[in-house]
């Protein structure tokens, strides 16, 4: 599901040796991406409408926001800005801390990442509901957490809460097309997938906050947990998990 290890520039990248490997994708990790995607964006949207008016998602974006905060010596949104990467990361660090493993594969602990970011996405809830800035830190650290949650598969680096890279990846693959030179329809059709999810999440919080506020948190929240259970439920099924391992005995 929903976010890989190194140097990030969008939701895929696929490296020069595996051009067709996007074919091999199971559709969990499809399906999964598309859905983790879509409440980020609507989780992003909520924050950026609020009254912060601050992305949670969009770390290069706060970057610029925090240098300018330097450039003025307005120590207030140094601070704010400040506390806002850094949660950012703590959520990145929480992940790796919790799933351990670089490598996507069915089995490892996905499903607990998620519920702890369910409980983060509910802290956040609750705290804007207080208007409290904390609530921004704690919708920070669940993206942070998301994003860094999901690794590799088979080299392709997948992530769930920005589109930039993602969009500079789109152009420059149908760049290549228009020249003539071949691409990865199925990478390209992946990536779309992505940038519509993300899109329509931010549309549908959007909406939301305009009707109930910050309960349109209550849809990604519901999103994730759904995925946590329907993650552990399948997990817990796996061949190797329903059947104790056998102790090996040395020879004599």
């Amino acid at each position: 599901m929903a976010v890989f290890f190194g140097y990030n520039r969008g939701f895929l990248v696929i490296s020069h040796e595996a051009t067709n490997m996007i074919t091999k994708l199971p559709r969990w990790i499809l399906w999964g991406g598309a859905v983790l995607a879509f409440s980020a964006g609507c989780v992003n949207t909520a924050a950026l409408m609020g009254f912060t008016n601050l992305s949670v998602s969009h770390v290069t974006g706060n970057v610029s926001l925090f240098s300018a905060a330097i450039a003025h010596l307005d120590g207030r949104s140094i601070l704010y800005i400040g506390a806002l990467l850094l949660s950012f990361l703590a959520g990145a660090v929480l992940s790796g801390y919790v799933i351990g493993q670089r490598s996507l594969k069915l089995g490892r602990r996905y499903g607990t990442a998620l519920y702890i970011e369910a409980a983060l996405l509910l802290m956040s809830y609750w705290l804007y509901q207080q208007h409290d800035y904390l609530g921004q830190l704690a919708a920070a650290m669940a993206c942070g957490l998301q994003n860094a949650m999901v690794a590799t598969y088979s080299g392709a680096v997948i992530r769930t809460t920005h589109l930039t890279g993602l969009t500079s990846d789109m152009g420059a693959a149908i760049g290549n097309w228009l020249a003539g030179r071949r691409i990865s329809k199925p990478t390209l059709g992946f990536q779309a997938i992505i940038w519509y999810s993300f899109s329509g999440g931010g549309a549908v919080g959007a909406f939301l906050y305009a009707k109930i506020g910050y309960g349109a948190l209550f849809v990604p929240i519901t999103i994730v947990l759904s995925a946590a259970f329907v993650y552990n439920y399948v997990s817990d099924r796996l061949p190797e998990k329903r059947q104790p391992r056998r102790k090996k005995h040395p020879s004599i």
